[in-house]
């Protein structure tokens, strides 16, 4: 029970932080993604140093992180990019990342973020313009042209 008390209170302080420090410098950030990412960095941190933390703790921290960033890049994503299929694609991959951290695998957690990190550039990053979509944009070009 003790490890639950002290994540929401690190979740609580950290929230805290990061909205203040977002008021102050004008940074646009999400104080609780910052309170929850920060408290199981911290917790994975004192892991590697030896302290004991609870793996299950640690699980439900980053599985909801990996929740709210693909929620997160699912608001960015262009029009016509399937919600749908970057969650099936994203969840995932985002949960093996998480278990392969909680239980230290370092190669699969590696695996793991490079293929969130290409998923996300596929995603987010414009197609090229089409055939259809050069002409268009030649004949806009041709009538700014002519009108002035």
């Amino acid at each position: 029970m003790t490890i639950v008390l002290i994540t929401a209170i690190s979740i609580l302080v950290l929230t805290g932080l990061a909205w203040l420090a977002s008021r102050g410098l004008r940074v646009s950030v999400c104080p609780i993604c910052i309170g929850v990412g920060g408290t199981w960095l911290w917790m994975i941190g004192a892991r590697l140093a030896g302290f004991a933390i609870d793996a299950t703790m640690l699980a439900v921290l980053i599985g909801g992180s990996v929740v709210g960033v693909a929620y997160q890049i699912e608001k960015r994503l262009p029009q016509g990019r399937s919600q749908l299929l970057w969650k099936t694609l994203c969840f995932p991959a985002g949960f093996a990342a998480a278990y392969a951290i909680v239980v230290e695998h370092w190669g699969l957690a590696l695996t793991a973020g490079v293929l969130l990190a290409l998923l996300s550039a596929l995603f987010l990053l414009p197609h090229r313009f089409s055939r259809t979509d050069d002409e268009s944009v030649g004949k806009l070009e041709k009538q700014m042209k002519e009108c002035c």
